[in-house]
């Protein structure tokens, strides 16, 4: 069979599933294409960039007409896809060497003839720094090892050692036929390091490590609401999350939103509001570890920065590049960017969320002095510039966004409510400032109707102003919370589905798509107002708007079924995660 040619053609966003160790990720499609991976980080370059119609992939397929299915090994990020042909049924499983190394990422292949014997093709091309460093020095030792390198990165493939590398064209490449009798397997191993590599280690042993970080860091979460889900969206937040303890917010860049509309982003990036509702969502299982890890990247981001906190930052913690495209096709309906602009903006409701998330921490008793330090922070920072005008929660122009003021509202109370008792006046001093924030809302904020809209210049409707009613800004059984959840349903909600806000006199599915962040957020709005079936029933519509993965995007098109933007969104796989918990209670 002829090696690949050119770049594997693009899925639906739906079947790409995730590959990830906590530092780097990597997307697999049916086809058992590996098209996207940034190495050694999250926001490295691409060394597989086939994703965005680059150069960089690596294929293991089947060279018979197939059926593809696949899934993951419950509670971890391991995937097996599983091809059934007419000469029976072969299987890959695939995993990142997990828990990730700083400067080796390991990408782990096992094929496995189920039934029946099995021929697939295997292709390598890699291309470092998106393209611009194709593969050189590309020999193979007396082990049957093949090295090479590909810009500053060194790469080593074992398994194949009767490959051929074509290097006729300007991206070489590795390529070979596997052929396996009933019931083999045959493991492939690829690292990447930006130092020179040591000694390969045996497949055997890198499995056995990867299955046991998983084992030891995904809980049981026995007694949630839709288990299996929630344990998986616990997984993708762990295999997201670094050892600085930030979570990034996707892992690609350049998927569009909506088709040759312009709307491409680069989320490889640390939202602080992120880490917000990743802490909330497992404060309410009581799972420590990940809460500790938001804690932990937020604190050291406003003792850094304090009242200049960025909304956004590298997973080290760094700033977050300014945008520039590539010269690449891009996904189709979108085209290639890195960086983000979010890096020139003030968010507001950061400095609230971080104190949502202290204060949930607190009460778990794991708020320590520094952490206490954060939140004296946070809280200067938003009596010094809560009358400023900021980006908002859609990173959109400035303006007196009624959202961010409520959430900082919201942040205030509950830290004042975790604060010791030796600290009741600063205490109280947090609860006034709340009080002063609500009414200055109130006073330019409230809609004739009595709903929250977003702003004093725009009366428009929008989802997240049901937000600040679930972290405590003001009650549940506020005219105000009860009359925003109204005009929610009344105007952005869709078959079970919400959208964000209007953004003209568009139907809303002309426009973007369903928000699956905001469908959570009107399920938990449900659950709060003690409507227990409908809440069930928004969770259960979201929950179901992915693909056979279990991935969320940022939104869906309720008419394809479709994925669009950045995959998997994390703040997403949060919120289901915090309404599978809260739920519970209803049932």
């Amino acid at each position: 069979m002829p090696h690949p040619t050119g770049p594997p053609n693009p899925h639906a966003l739906r079947d790409y599933a995730l590959l990830a160790d906590g530092r780097r990720g990597a997307l697999v499609g049916p086809r058992g294409d590996i098209v996207w991976m940034c190495a050694p980080a999250w926001d490295s370059d691409a060394v597989f960039a086939g994703l965005i119609g680059g150069p960089g992939w690596f294929t293991v397929t089947p060279t018979s007409p197939y059926v593809w299915g696949g899934y993951y090994e419950a509670g971890s990020l391991i995937w097996r896809s599983r091809w059934v042909t007419p000469g029976g049924i072969v299987e890959c499983r695939e995993a990142l060497a997990h828990p990730g190394q700083a400067h080796r990422a390991v990408v782990l292949r096992r094929i496995t003839a189920v039934d029946g014997p099995a021929e697939l093709a295997v292709g390598l091309q890699v291309a470092a720094g998106f393209g611009e460093h194709p593969l050189r020095k590309i020999k193979r030792d007396e082990h049957g090892h093949w090295t090479a390198r590909a810009g500053d990165l060194h790469l080593r493939l074992t398994g194949l050692p009767h490959a051929k590398a074509d290097e006729s064209g300007g991206h070489p490449q590795v390529h070979a036929v596997l052929r396996l009798e009933p019931g083999d397997h045959h493991d492939l191993l690829l690292e990447f390091s930006d130092r020179p590599l040591e000694q390969p280690e045996p497949a055997r042993d890198l499995w056995r490590a990867t299955e046991t970080a998983w084992a030891e860091q995904v809980p049981d979460l026995a007694g949630m609401l839709g288990r299996r889900d929630a344990r998986h969206a616990y997984a993708v937040l762990r295999g997201m999350t670094g050892p600085g303890g930030g979570t990034v917010a996707a892992a690609t860049t350049s998927l569009p939103e909506r088709a040759e509309q312009g709307r491409n982003y680069d989320y490889r990036y640390v939202w602080i509001r992120d880490q917000g509702y990743i802490g909330q969502a497992v404060a309410a299982a009581g799972l420590h570890p990940l809460l500790d890890d938001s804690v932990r990247f937020v604190t050291a981001r406003l003792f850094e920065h304090g009242p200049r906190l960025a909304p956004a930052y590298t997973a080290a913690g760094g700033p977050v590049p300014d945008p520039r495209t590539l010269d690449l096709p891009g996904y189709p309906g979108g085209f290639d960017v890195v960086g983000n602009r979010v890096n020139r903006q003030f968010q507001l409701d950061g400095f609230g969320e971080s104190l949502l998330l202290l204060a949930a921490a607190a009460r778990h008793d794991m708020l320590d002095a520094a952490g206490w330090g954060a939140a004296r922070i946070a809280a200067d920072a938003i009596a010094a510039r809560h009358g400023e005008r900021d980006a908002g929660i859609w990173e959109l122009h400035p303006d007196r966004w009624a959202h961010s003021r409520l959430t900082c509202a919201a942040g205030l109370r509950a830290i004042a409510t975790a604060h010791p008792a030796a600290g009741r006046g600063l205490a109280a001093n947090w609860e006034a400032l709340a009080d002063r924030i609500t009414a200055e809302a109130d006073r330019d904020c409230l809609h004739p109707t009595g709903r929250w809209q977003r702003s004093p210049a725009d009366p428009g409707v929008d989802a997240s102003l049901l937000l600040p009613a679930l972290r405590g800004a003001l009650p549940a059984d506020d005219p105000r919370t009860r009359a925003t959840l109204d005009a929610v349903l009344a105007d952005l909600g869709q078959d079970h589905y919400c959208y964000r806000f209007r953004h003209d006199q568009r139907p809303l599915e002309d426009a973007e798509g369903a928000f699956l962040l905001c469908g959570f957020l009107v399920a938990l709005a449900q659950h709060q107002q003690g409507n227990a079936v409908e809440a069930v029933r928004w969770f259960e519509r979201n929950r179901a708007a992915c693909g056979p993965p279990g991935l969320y995007a940022e939104e869906f098109d309720i008419a394809q079924r479709q994925l669009r933007g950045n995959l998997p969104q994390t703040f997403v796989h949060a919120l289901m995660l915090e309404a599978a918990v809260r739920l519970v209670a209803d049932l």
